[in-house]
């Protein structure tokens, strides 16, 4: 089987790519490479010193916008304020496993952050998104529900790991929902989901059980390195829409690019159908791809 690396990426010169939480982790190793490669990339990131920070140590064309994918103003600013075509957007930022905090849109962070955000973000720069989107998601979405009767948890117990498994499972409802509202409306733009298998980043590493979790099983997992290349492979391939790509290894787990399935649940177009409906109305986004009919 081909092992395909960040040595396979094509030249990305004159192409603009925007991502998500690129001041560290997957994102920061998504954004060295498409710079390295040519491209432009913004770093979309909620505190803009780190980002710079960030940007500092990739060659290449850069620039670093602020971004609070939990604040639907913030998100609406950065939209408002963008100027000429994107030909990538990556929905990389993402939370996991934090205490209940509700925003300023009535949200727990996690289904902010993770889902209502690149919602919004999404649909508010598809007037300028030329080739695709990329949303990262997670093989944990297959533990999630979509809670259509209660999308923001006001109703039911708050716990945190549900909450990112809900949250990685309506980003594939959305994302697959999103493929078919384009391919109706004749758009030749692609949306793509990418997973990183289960990487080593610190993005569990504010809990004592992930840092434990993750030390002890290191050897077994991608390293950010690693666990970028699906979301490299899914920005940068001739792949159809609405792609799952993950890793190749047991379980897509570790290992490199290929394209897989999500769960039934991630499939389901009744579901997704009504999760966009509900989520256009509580994000004031995403009528100007109607529902098909």
């Amino acid at each position: 089987m081909t092992k395909w690396t960040v040595t396979d990426l094509p030249d990305m010169s004159g192409r603009t790519v925007v991502i998500t939480g690129a001041s560290g982790g997957i994102g920061l190793v998504t954004a060295r490479e498409l710079a390295r490669v040519g491209a432009s990339v913004v770093l979309a990131v909620r505190t803009v010193a780190k980002g710079r920070e960030a940007a500092a140590t990739i060659p290449g064309r850069t620039e670093v916008r602020e971004l609070d994918l939990s604040d639907l103003a913030s998100v609406r600013r950065f939209a408002a304020g963008w100027k000429g075509q994107i030909d990538v957007l990556i929905n990389n930022a993402g939370i996991m496993n934090v205490p209940l905090t509700r925003t300023a849109d009535g949200f727990d962070s996690q289904m902010a952050t993770n889902y209502f955000g690149p919602f919004t973000l999404t649909n508010l720069l598809l007037p300028h998104i030329t080739d695709r989107v990329v949303s990262v998601s997670s093989q944990l979405h297959r533990l999630g529900k979509p809670h259509l009767e209660d999308l923001t948890g006001r109703n039911r117990p708050y716990n945190a790991m549900n909450a990112y498994y809900d949250s990685k499972l309506d980003v594939v409802l959305f994302s697959t929902e999103l493929q078919r509202r384009l391919a109706a409306s004749g758009s030749s733009v692609k949306s793509i989901i990418a997973h990183p298998g289960i990487a080593s980043t610190n993005l569990v590493s504010h809990t004592l059980s992930g840092r434990v979790f993750f030390g002890s099983l290191r050897f077994l997992l991608n390293d950010a390195e690693h666990g970028a290349l699906p979301s490299l492979f899914a920005a940068t391939q001739d792949i159809p829409g609405n792609s799952y790509v993950g890793p190749n290894g047991p379980g897509s787990v570790k290992g490199y690019p290929k394209i897989g399935k999500p769960a039934a649940a991630g499939l389901d177009t009744r579901t997704a159908t009504e999760l966009w409906a509900l989520t256009a109305q509580l994000t004031g986004t995403g009528s100007q791809l109607p529902a098909i009919a």
